[in-house]
């Protein structure tokens, strides 16, 4: 058998959209830069902004955001889910963060995150 570890994102800006989802989701933030990391990343040519994969940690599986050089181009094909229990305040907020409304429906908001990417905002139940 097989346990979920990591949800894995490809993306345009790995630290941007990171902090994005460490917005968006509670108990998650971007795994911090000690000493011996900023100094691994030197080594390659990058600094925490300009790092090509960053994690963002929480109660359920690691979210990670790896920079890829191709763009976006059709639906995905697997999104995130996330549930709030006033789903309209929820949708204000995640615009302020950056996040668009694609669509409303019935029990579900059909969102995109900065980068374009489909999300849901769900009401309970």
């Amino acid at each position: 058998m097989a346990a979920l570890s990591e949800i894995v994102i490809d993306c345009r800006h790995a630290p941007s959209l990171a902090r994005f989802w460490a917005e968006v989701l509670d108990d998650y933030d971007v795994l911090p830069y000690d000493g011996a990391e900023i100094a691994r990343l030197a080594a390659l040519g990058y600094t925490p902004e300009t790092d090509p994969t960053v994690a963002v940690e929480g109660s359920g599986p690691t979210l990670f955001f790896q920079q890829v050089s191709e763009p976006k181009t059709v639906k995905n094909r697997i999104h995130l889910d996330v549930e709030a229990t006033d789903r309209d305040a929820e949708v204000r907020r995640l615009e302020a963060l950056g996040a668009a409304v694609h669509r409303r429906l019935e029990r579900w908001t059909v969102m995109l995150d900065p980068e374009g990417n489909e999300f849901c905002v769900a009401s309970p139940g």
